[in-house]
């Protein structure tokens, strides 16, 4: 077989697993959609039915009416939003201090940063939680989103992408007479529009649907995010499983939409800032 052949077949072979690969993974999405229009008997019958036999709109406002529900995706668009705003600030103003200016121990610095993202939250829970019970932050907004406002990842992400930025642009800003903070604003925040789209999703993502500090931090049900209210919905009544995914897959919503609107940003911003040192 020449090796034009072997090319194309490769090809073809390849566009096969590419496509069988996404379909297993949108399979649990597939699913969850499928049980939100099914009645609860049909949820668990074998042969697995993909398909209702008769699709179950009500079992959405049904499951809506289960809880304060409107509460609870209020709480997690709040926490999610202001979490990712922090991490866009404050990630991009440390990732332009690590890559741009020159004071004693820099890479010490940023080695102990990036040394953090070894340690998962289960490990630093307990400190965390002191420290914001020392604060005064129990059952508050604040106590929801300071602890995860600022990630090392994001400092990591920025840092990549604004040390390939060209120091020329900064010196000439200098030389016209821009401060510092106008140089941050005006030259570094609109040249990283990429990273930035690709650490706002991520974030966002992340804390949309963040389950374990809100469980720990917040015990009003006023400030309840909706993981907690769908795991207190399972508490009630763990047989109402259409009903549980259709709340899921309301909670799907907005991530999809914020993906679709900066899925160009989001490749981008991953692909140019890279892992190199």
């Amino acid at each position: 077989m020449s090796s034009r052949a072997l090319t194309l077949w490769g090809g073809r072979l390849l566009t096969i697993l590419t496509i069988a690969g996404i379909g297993v993974t949108l399979l649990p999405y597939f699913w969850m959609l499928s049980s939100s229009l099914k009645t609860s008997s049909e949820v668990f019958e074998l042969p697995v039915r993909w398909l209702p036999r008769e699709p179950q709109w009500s079992n959405y406002p049904a499951a809506l009416s289960r809880g304060a529900f409107g509460v609870y995706f209020f709480n997690s668009a709040v926490v999610a939003l202001a979490v990712m705003a922090g991490n866009l600030l404050v990630c991009s103003l440390a990732g332009y201090g690590l890559a741009k200016f020159r004071f004693p121990y820099r890479e010490l610095s940023f080695r102990a940063i990036l040394s953090t993202l070894m340690l998962p939250l289960e490990i630093v829970l307990v400190p965390t939680f002191l420290v914001v019970r020392g604060l005064g932050l129990v059952n508050s907004y604040g106590g929801l989103i300071i602890p995860l406002a600022v990630d090392a990842f994001g400092i990591f992400l920025m840092r990549q992408y604004i040390k390939d930025l060209p120091d020329s642009l900064i010196e000439a800003a200098r030389l016209d007479g821009c401060s510092e903070r106008g140089i941050f604003w005006r030259i570094i925040l609109p040249n990283c529009k990429p990273a930035l789209g690709a650490l706002a999703l991520l974030t966002f993502r992340d804390n949309w649907d963040q389950f374990l500090w809100p469980l720990i931090v917040a015990s009003k049900d006023t400030l309840k995010t909706f993981p907690l209210g769908l795991a207190q919905m399972e508490g009630i009544d763990s047989a109402a499983y259409h009903e549980i995914m259709a709340i899921a897959v309301i909670a799907m919503i907005p991530t999809a939409i914020i993906f679709l609107f900066f899925q160009r940003a989001f490749v981008r911003g991953i692909a140019l800032s890279g892992l190199k040192e």
